[in-house]
């Protein structure tokens, strides 16, 4: 029975053509991940908060692709792209997690001593 819905649910795959991802979504991924990652940097370095680095670093990536499409709406013949800003702020929360998560670790290793028990 296992089998048979394994099946049954694998065949209904191909007909899931309306998720892809198209090289500029991959691009505006990068660029967030970019801005995300250089705001983090300098703001953790500036404050060494790593709240106050990670929101301003997805607030940043986020604001830059808002700004990016509501530039290109007002071009003649564009529109308001929300994957494209989806795409962007995701590429910033992605960066901005992953740094979140090795920052500031090093501190307690370089400081810990080591005992020795009998």
């Amino acid at each position: 029975m296992k089998t048979t819905i394994a099946i049954i649910l694998l065949s209904f795959t191909g007909l899931c053509g309306a998720q892809s991802i198209t090289s500029d979504h991959k691009l505006h991924f990068g660029v967030g991940a970019v801005i995300s990652a250089t705001t983090y940097t300098v703001v953790y370095s500036a404050t060494k908060n790593k709240k106050k680095a990670f929101w301003y670093s997805l607030g940043t990536s986020t604001l830059a692709g808002l700004a990016k499409e509501v530039l290109d709406s007002s071009k003649e013949n564009n529109r308001f792209n929300t994957g494209e800003l989806v795409a962007t702020s995701l590429g910033g929360l992605t960066a901005s997690a992953t740094i979140s998560l090795f920052v500031g670790k090093n501190k307690n290793k370089r400081n810990a001593k080591i005992a020795l028990v009998n």
